[in-house]
């Protein structure tokens, strides 16, 4: 689990907005450009190289 605090203060470095969690909790996704950065032992990586793109950009986010 992410620190509450912590969660509040992360953007996506690509293009400063807001992320949220996933739906399995296995990474973070970005509302604008549908990145998703992986969370490895409850630590986010926020890094562009790491990310993927979400392909269902149509999914209720």
């Amino acid at each position: 689990m992410i620190d509450p605090q912590l969660f509040e203060i992360l953007a996506c470095p690509v293009c400063k907005t807001d992320v949220k969690l996933t739906e399995d909790e296995k990474g973070l996704k970005c509302v604008q450009c549908h990145r998703v950065y992986p969370i490895k032992d409850d630590i986010p990586v926020m890094l562009v190289d790491e990310a993927t793109i979400d392909s269902d950009k149509a999914s209720k986010d």
